[in-house]
């Protein structure tokens, strides 16, 4: 087994506390490559294009070492949410998702560049919101800085003030699914590491 530290993809400070709280050793090397946008694809498949994308990249500058990228979206039906490009956008966020029930998918790409593969893979949660009022969501606004997160929410940051129930991994709408990626990561180091591979 590689007892090297794992490095984080990411510079999300939510994925570097969820990792501690794994009591696993990594290091952060925030990949340096655009998120890309296909409306042809799916929740699911655009946040593991986006994770593979990120751990590739790293992956090459540590090939000895296990990499973690990771993408966060917000679907709610066929339509997608990033991250708002500013306090507009996430207040229109906020009231499209407001009263209604969207799923949060995180795509998790675990890359070792010598030869011990890959895992890569995707975790949903379903997270029903309050009716908020237009004062609801000017409020949480001014509360919480909204613009590194998707969907213009973060549920650890008064996600009470918006939240009515979840069902699925909660650690996984913060941000990496933990639950899921402790297999992964036995798989990635067993003897026979597989998983879904990404043309080059």
């Amino acid at each position: 087994m590689d007892h090297d530290p794992l490095i984080l993809a990411s510079a999300s400070p939510r994925r570097e506390e969820l990792l501690r709280g794994l009591r696993i050793a990594f290091a952060v090397c925030p990949a340096r490559v655009a998120e890309v946008h296909r409306e042809e694809l799916t929740a699911r498949e655009l946040s593991m294009l986006n994770a593979f994308r990120k751990a590739r990249a790293v992956a090459r500058q540590f090939p000895e070492r296990r990499v973690l990228g990771a993408d966060t979206l917000v679907s709610l039906g066929p339509r997608l949410y990033g991250k708002p490009k500013d306090l507009g956008e996430a207040a229109r966020m906020l009231r499209e998702l407001a009263g209604r029930t969207h799923q949060v998918v995180t795509g998790v790409c675990l890359l070792h560049g010598r030869g011990r593969g890959q895992r890569l893979f995707a975790e949903a949660t379903d997270v029903t919101f309050l009716p908020l009022t237009a004062v609801q969501i000017e409020a949480y606004l001014a509360a919480v800085n909204p613009l590194d997160k998707a969907g213009g929410y973060a549920i650890q940051e008064r996600g009470s003030d918006l939240v009515a129930g979840i069902v699925g991994s909660y650690s996984n709408v913060v941000g990496l699914p933990l639950e899921r990626l402790q297999e992964e990561l036995r798989l990635l180091d067993g003897p026979h590491p597989a998983g879904t591979q990404w043309p080059e």
